[in-house]
């Protein structure tokens, strides 16, 4: 697969993941906002807004991946 390619997959599944993401969090924090308190919440959002890196460092280590007919520089 070419590299092009695959960064055009990769933005849509970047842009995908970070919509869907967002959602979740935001449907678990609406659900739990009563039950975490004052401490609880800033917590919450601290590690909510580091936990899409993971899967998006996994895309981007994808993307930028040589191809098989791609040069290597």
């Amino acid at each position: 697969m070419h590299i092009r390619t695959r960064k055009l997959i990769g933005t849509v599944i970047l842009l995908v993941w970070v919509v869907f993401y967002a959602l979740l969090v935001m449907a678990v924090m609406f659900n739990a906002a009563r039950n975490l308190g004052p401490l609880g919440e800033p917590l919450f959002y601290a590690l909510a807004g580091v936990g899409w890196i993971p899967v998006a460092m996994l895309v981007v280590w994808w993307m930028a991946r040589p191809g098989a007919g791609d040069e290597t520089a």
